[in-house]
């Protein structure tokens, strides 16, 4: 089972993530596991402050850093444990990071900064940094829920069929191919005359030359990366 805890000043947003179509038939069939903890419990002064104004001055609030630790280590710790905190400084989050998380760890720690920012020593408790964009958002826990979803379909039995990830977009650097169903004919848009066909070899020639092409015009970043490859 792969745990998952996450840190947050709203965690609430994460909770839908427990009735979420497949996402949550995981949760509910014990393929992974989701605990909400919230920095204001690990506060001991009325107010249950967990914000201050930044040192040198400037707009904004910054995320202290004790209730976080404190929140952080109280956390039962499995030995396969990696901690991510959210943050638009992180790396940009791959297809790639969510298959290695999904098949090394049995434990993900997600830090969700919030307010201006966070204590910069917040940062000494993570493994790794995540972005999911060259954005700001007003907090961590939209990147957090995207990371949970992403690695969460990953484990064996969530999906139906596990070769329905083998194909999609990003898994080998190339975006999916075009999918169709029935009717053949809508709206004078015809479903194309190779997947109709039965010939297996070529439907698989057409789908990869589809992906080439649709990564080329798409997205050139990706095609110039899946050409170094084939070198």
């Amino acid at each position: 089972m792969m745990r998952l805890d996450v840190v947050s000043l709203a965690p609430e947003a994460l909770a839908p993530l427990l009735k979420l179509g497949v996402i949550g038939r995981a949760f509910s069939a014990g393929l992974a596991s989701l605990h909400l903890h919230n920095p204001r419990d690990q506060t001991s002064d009325r107010y249950r402050k967990v914000d201050d104004v930044p040192y040198g001055g400037g707009a904004g609030m910054v995320l202290k850093p004790e209730p976080v630790f404190a929140a952080v280590e109280a956390i039962p710790q499995l030995p396969r444990r990696r901690v991510l905190l959210m943050s638009p400084q992180g790396s940009l989050l791959q297809q790639s990071d969510l298959r290695r998380w999904a098949s090394d760890y049995d434990q993900l720690v997600l830090l969700c900064g919030h307010y201006e920012g966070f204590d910069e020593r917040i940062r000494s408790l993570a493994d790794e940094e995540v972005s999911i964009g060259d954005f700001v958002l007003t907090g961590g826990e939209l990147p957090a829920a995207t990371v949970i979803n992403g690695v969460v379909r990953l484990l064996p039995g969530t999906v139906g069929s596990a070769d329905s990830l083998l194909d999609e977009s990003h898994t080998n650097l190339l975006l999916e191919h075009p999918h169709y169903t029935r009717p053949a004919e809508f709206r004078g848009m015809a479903v194309p005359q190779v997947l109709r066909s039965g010939d297996h070899a070529a439907v698989a020639r057409w789908r990869q030359e589809q992906q080439q092409e649709r990564t080329r015009q798409r997205r050139p970043d990706l095609y110039a990366r899946w050409l170094d490859q084939q070198e």
